[in-house]
């Protein structure tokens, strides 16, 4: 069994399908491995063990009497800030210690029967690039314990990572799929804003947050895309999009594509970080692919209009945890010190929304929000300009390879963790992080980026990468 891991969705499947394994051992296999590396790892904030033997008995006695989903029996992990009924959302914070959902996400309703190995552990409120802000406590990178997984969503990468899950879904506002992806040293994909529902997913930032998969191979993320996407009319933001057929994109060949490689992206890397994607992009070329460099020179404006736009939107939607309706209820004699004493954020995030409520205050800072936008909206007309002259841009999914546990970092310096990856979400554009090299024995992520709705390019072009290269099957030594 322990080849298990080692194993494609789409060999999962053909298992399962021919009955040859059943949703119970995998499930179990899972379970164990999750427990196996929890007290090194904490990638978990809740494993749901009775939730998903229950779903995984539910799949193999439908198998008997009908043809099931693709990815069905298939265990899944998910990130504790979609919710899954019956199972804890904490969203990493003890505000929502206690809160115990009573509906699925839509996306786990497309995942019904998925069993649910668990809720992994994020930043709180999904509000960091590290890992370090969970209330129950750091994930540690399976590639070295010392180092942190990426954030936030950190428990997301770093259990398909160590093997403790075949697939996991993470949530992206500036980065936090990708990021954790290239920490780890596995596949991230960030859809298209709209592509994929956010119903049942605790908005941090609205107009940025958007629900992708991780798991060891773009292959893999297609088949996870093709159950988890679509229109949802039950989600103001969720587009009336046909689907395509992701599987048809996966298709080793990049002959006549056009790569952009932005230069400004490039020269703020750490030397090796540039290099491997750099050798990355001179493969893809010798398969036929056209490489040429292009300009993206804003790296303080990405990061001015993150900050603005980000953090107003949480301040508005983290109102809601006052006391009253749910999550923690502190104690006061007046309505002000209910809320105050019930607002038991951590620091990221209480230095999130004093900036957010700044910006939205209107006097010191007139029409912050408002400029921020405009900020976001200019740079996704230079980046559709940029698709004029390139099919898909190519660089470094982070500045760095995963950094170490101990020490604490300037707060400016973790948003500009996320530099590279936020113009994809102020765009609404598909990205995507695959591994592609080392560095100091540390996974390093390259990042595809494609205009909207255009997965189908990203699909191919990492399809043909991890054909050409075997990054994506390397396995940490902490979890062999």
């Amino acid at each position: 069994m322990n080849e298990l891991k080692s194993l494609s969705l789409a060999e999962l499947s053909e298992l399962l399908a021919a009955r040859k394994l059943s949703s119970v051992e995998l499930t179990s296999y899972y379970l164990e491995r999750s427990r196996k590396y929890q007290k090194d790892i904490n990638g978990y904030i809740t494993i749901t063990e009775d939730l998903a033997l229950a779903t995984a008995r539910r799949a193999d006695e439908l198998r008997t009497r009908e043809e099931l989903p693709l990815l069905a029996g298939i265990p899944v992990a998910v990130k504790d800030n979609i919710v899954a009924r019956g199972a804890p959302t904490t969203c990493a914070s003890r505000v929502l210690e206690n809160y115990v959902s009573p509906f699925d996400a839509a996306v786990v309703e497309k995942l019904s029967l998925n069993p649910l190995l668990g809720k992994v552990n994020l930043d709180e409120f999904a509000m960091g690039a590290d890992n370090k802000t969970s209330a129950f406590g750091p994930v540690r990178n399976p590639w070295d314990l010392q180092r942190v997984p990426g954030g936030s969503s950190g428990g997301s990468a770093a259990v398909v990572a160590a093997g403790c899950a075949p697939f996991s879904l993470g949530s992206d506002t500036g980065g936090s799929i990708r990021q954790p992806a290239a920490f780890c040293g596995v596949t991230g994909f960030k859809p298209t804003y709209g592509r994929v529902s956010r119903r049942g997913l605790v908005a941090f930032a609205s107009s940025l947050d958007q629900i992708g998969p991780l798991a060891r191979s773009i292959a893999d993320c297609a088949l996870v895309l093709q159950a988890i996407c679509g229109h949802d009319p039950a989600d103001a933001t969720s587009a009336r999009q046909e689907v395509p057929d992701f599987r048809a994109c996966l298709q080793a060949d990049v002959r006549g594509l056009r790569l952009g490689l932005p230069r400004e992206n490039f020269a703020c890397c750490d030397e090796e970080v540039a290099g491997a994607v750099e050798e990355a992009a001179r493969q893809l070329e010798l398969a036929g692919a056209t490489v040429h460099w292009v300009s993206m020179p804003y790296r303080d404006e990405v990061v001015t209009a993150y900050l603005l736009i980000a953090t107003a939107e949480a301040a508005s939607n983290l109102a809601r945890f006052d006391g009253v309706k749910y999550g923690y209820r502190g104690q006061g004699q007046t309505l002000d010190e209910l809320y105050t004493s019930s607002r038991i954020f951590g620091a990221t995030v209480r230095r999130r929304l004093m900036l957010g409520t700044f910006a939205l205050s209107g006097e010191d800072c007139p029409a912050c929000y408002e400029q921020g936008l405009r900020l976001g909206r200019a740079i996704a007309r230079h980046l559709d300009s940029l698709f004029r002259q390139c099919d898909v841009l190519l660089l470094p999914t982070a500045p760095t390879v995963a950094f170490t546990l101990d020490g604490e970092q300037d707060p400016l310096a973790s948003y500009y963790n996320d530099i590279l990856t936020i113009p994809a979400n102020l765009a609404g554009l598909p990205a995507v992080s695959v591994p592609c090299g080392l560095s100091s024995g540390l996974p390093v992520g390259m990042q595809l980026m494609a205009p909207r709705f255009r997965e189908d390019l990203l699909l191919r072009v990492g399809h043909t990468w991890q054909c050409l290269t075997d990054w994506h099957q390397r396995w940490p030594r902490e979890v062999n």
